[in-house]
């Protein structure tokens, strides 16, 4: 079973790295003409992101120049931790170097450290409000969903949960698994279930959850879900849609199901306060929120935000997917994290 989904894995990684994707985005972009010709005078721009590399953010390079010639784009990748402290050492010594910073989590530090530049960008106009920061110091460019996936092999789909309350029935103790040290995982969950629930009553169901033994994999949530499939465990919490349906697209036994609510996290993207190139951060930041940008991360199995670019997968975006959904902002993550580590640590070990 391993070594069949090895080779199921190996199909999906080419989805996924673009070798199988849709064509290019085919919708123009039509950039401020003073923006270009100020970015073209800079000439480059640097960002530092935590996307993945080869998924998309050498597809978004490749679609940007073809719009918006003459501009070197170069990157750093890095998870959202290191990102933000390679960005405040940078700061503190008052050399910084990226244009652009690109993550899920630390932005908090980051406004507070006035590394985050206001933003004022032709595409954001008709985002949806809660994808925008009211102070405009970032944008989001893409969606993260998390919910329950489950081996369809172990599970029949008649016997899968389908709400917060079928998780807790005696039948499914020491059938679930999850990430138990990250937001993309066990902390996830509890702040949806505390904001879903309120105080009083998530932690009474916290407490009934933690009964059923949930096994602790402190691995990224693909590692986990591909443990699933793989026949480890039965079912994983907090586990990113786009994964289990590309997944379950190349034949995996996993199926995704959107307790009502979702937990969303949103990926954003801010300008540095000394950008060395503050025009072509603009104007790329501008580009991966406008149609054409969004239509990249369409393609490349991305949930976007753009409210005329629907997602390759409908179900995984709230508006056609049918179910409600927990909107995490950086703010609220760095604000509330601590708070449901500790949860964690008092319930669940």
């Amino acid at each position: 079973m391993v070594a069949g989904w090895r080779l199921l894995r190996c199909v999906a990684l080419l989805l996924i790295s673009g070798a199988l994707a849709m064509p290019a985005a085919a919708e123009p972009y039509r950039p401020d003409p003073a923006l270009v010709a100020a970015a073209k005078k800079e000439g480059q721009v640097l960002i530092y992101t935590s996307l993945i590399v080869e998924q998309i953010v050498r597809p978004l390079i490749k679609v940007f120049q073809s719009h918006v010639p003459g501009i070197d784009v170069k990157y750093v990748r890095a998870d959202s931790t290191a990102l933000v402290v390679r960005l405040t050492n940078e700061a503190r010594a008052n050399r910084p170097q990226a244009d652009i910073w690109h993550m899920v989590e630390g932005v908090g530090p980051l406004i507070e450290a006035g590394i985050a530049a206001p933003l004022d960008l032709p595409a954001a106009k008709g985002m949806p409000a809660a994808y925008a920061d009211p102070n405009g110091r970032w944008v989001t460019t893409n969606l993260a969903l998390r919910s329950l996936a489950y081996n369809t092999s172990l599970v029949p789909p008649a016997q899968a949960p389908k709400s917060y309350a079928d998780l807790i029935e005696p039948r499914f103790k020491g059938k679930f698994v999850w990430n138990p040290n990250s937001v993309s995982g066990a902390y996830g969950f509890i702040g949806t279930v505390l904001r879903h629930m309120g105080e009083e009553k998530g932690l009474a169901y916290l407490r009934a959850l933690a009964k059923q033994d949930i096994t602790p994999v402190p691995m990224a949530i693909r590692a986990v879900l591909d443990r699933v499939i793989a026949g480890e465990y039965a079912m994983g919490l907090e586990m990113n849609g786009s994964h289990a349906y590309i997944s379950a697209g190349v034949g995996a036994p996993v199926a995704w199901v959107p307790l009502d609510p979702v937990s969303l996290m949103l990926q954003v993207a801010g300008v540095n306060a000394k950008a060395p190139h503050p025009n072509a951060a603009r104007l790329f930041v501008d580009f991966m929120i406008s149609r054409a940008g969004q239509e990249v991360f369409r393609d490349r199995d991305y949930v976007p935000v753009h409210p005329e670019v629907g997602a390759k997968i409908p179900q995984l975006k709230p508006e056609t997917g049918g179910y409600k959904v927990v909107v995490y902002t950086p703010e609220e993550i760095d604000a509330n994290s601590k708070r449901w580590a500790k949860t964690f640590q008092d319930i669940f070990r």
